[in-house]
This record gives structure tokens, sequence and C-alpha cells, in this order.
């Protein structure tokens, strides 16, 4: 892979996560942390596809690597809320 390649693929992992927060409706970070949550959740989102026998439905090919946009999206939006789950039980609420 190539570092054009590269950087593309963190591109759209970075809208994904941003998207998966947007969507949660909380906030984990910046532009990394975007990126991280955009990764997390296609791994997430194609093991909970794979567990319900759901196929890829929108998938991206950047120089032979596959990323799931649908699937990244939604997993980082169930990532993005376990967390906030957890980081409400342990530090409390905050109004």
């Amino acid at each position: 892979m190539t570092l054009i390649g590269f950087l593309v693929l963190l591109v759209v992992a970075a809208v994904c996560g941003a998207i998966g927060q947007s969507l949660a409706g909380y906030d984990l970070g910046g532009c990394l942390v975007s990126i991280v949550v955009g990764f997390i959740g296609a791994y997430l989102g194609m093991w909970l596809a794979g567990k319900f026998g759901l196929p890829e439905v929108f998938t991206v090919h950047i120089q032979g690597k596959s990323f799931p946009i649908l699937w990244a999206i939604i997993g980082s939006a169930v990532f993005t809320l376990i967390m906030a789950l957890l980081r409400s039980a342990f530090t409390g609420r905050r109004y």
C-alpha cells in the first residue's frame, strides 16, 4: 500500500468515526480519536454483521484493502455508546 492509499484509508476511517460519533450523540475526542473509532467501528461492525449473517452492503476498496463503510458507521456508533456508558458509570453524570 502506498502512502496516498494509506492516507485515503485514514480519511475514510475518520469520516466514518465522526459520523458514528454524531449518530451516538457523544464526542470522544478529535480527529485522531475519530480515526481510531472508525477502525474499531469497522472491526466491530463486521463482527456484528458476521454474527447476524448480514452481507457487506457498502464497501470501498482502496488499493486491495476493503473498508466497510456502513458497518464502520454502525460499529462506531455502538462503540461510542459503550464508551459513553462506561465513562458515565465511572465518573458520574455531569450536567
